[in-house]
């Protein structure tokens, strides 16, 4: 997207093998380790931010305004209105959009391979949807999408061999979809890190078709589709 230079990233992907190292050391249950690399790793992430300023790293397409990027005040004051507290059964709980203390007891998972327990999944014939927006930095789609192809199960060849094709909604191209089996990987156009929010009608679409299980299929008839849910 050229937000750093090539010479920039020269420079950070150097701290990349000690990271990558870092990271093997955690594993899948380790504890310092885990935290080390959380340290380490997070280095190449904060050089990128400490080069492009103001840029919103959950959208690159804009600034990033409060400590969250995003003002969610309004959404803040309707969760906590009482009358939406006593309908989600959730009393006198505060929601708060981020949460320092959840953030801080997840730390050691940050850096954990939590992608070893899916294989099993999609061999029990569990469906995996995988989607991201494509102007996301912080989970950007690129990442997602490599990890989902490095992935080992027995539709690996098939779901790397199978073709992208568009994802489509009222006629126009919302995003690119590759799929075999149970594993489908979604990358949403226009979109960041929040895709409901920027892409609301595609996401309502992406969640309908996911659970009609046409979501591979190219056309589709919406009111059909909603009339039959």
């Amino acid at each position: 997207m050229g937000i750093i230079t090539q010479s920039d990233h020269d420079h950070i992907n150097k701290v990349l093998p000690l990271c990558e190292s870092a990271i093997k050391l955690c594993g899948t249950d380790g504890t310092v380790s885990c935290m080390a690399a959380y340290f380490v790793c997070n280095t190449i992430f904060s050089s990128i931010i400490a080069r492009v300023g103001d840029l919103n790293y959950y959208d690159i397409r804009k600034k990033c305004e409060g400590s969250l990027c995003y003002d969610f005040s309004n959404l803040e004051k309707f969760l906590n209105q009482k009358s939406v507290r006593n309908t989600l059964g959730v009393g006198d709980i505060e929601f708060v959009s981020c949460s320092t203390t959840v953030y801080q007891a997840m730390l050691t998972d940050w850096m954990r391979n939590l992608e070893v327990g899916i294989p099993s999944l999609l061999e029990n014939g569990i469906k995996l949807l995988v989607y991201a927006g494509e102007y996301d930095l912080i989970c950007n789609w690129l990442g997602n999408s490599r990890w989902v192809h490095a992935m080992e199960w027995s539709g690996r060849k098939e779901f790397i061999a199978s073709s992208e094709t568009p994802f489509e909604v009222d006629g126009s191209k919302a995003g690119l979809l590759k799929n075999h089996g149970p594993l489908s990987f979604l990358k949403v156009h226009d979109a960041g890190h929040m895709v409901p929010m920027d892409q609301p009608k595609a996401s309502l679409e992406m969640l309908k078709r996911w659970i009609q299980g046409s979501l591979s299929e190219r056309t589709i008839d919406s009111v059909k589709l909603v009339s039959s849910m």
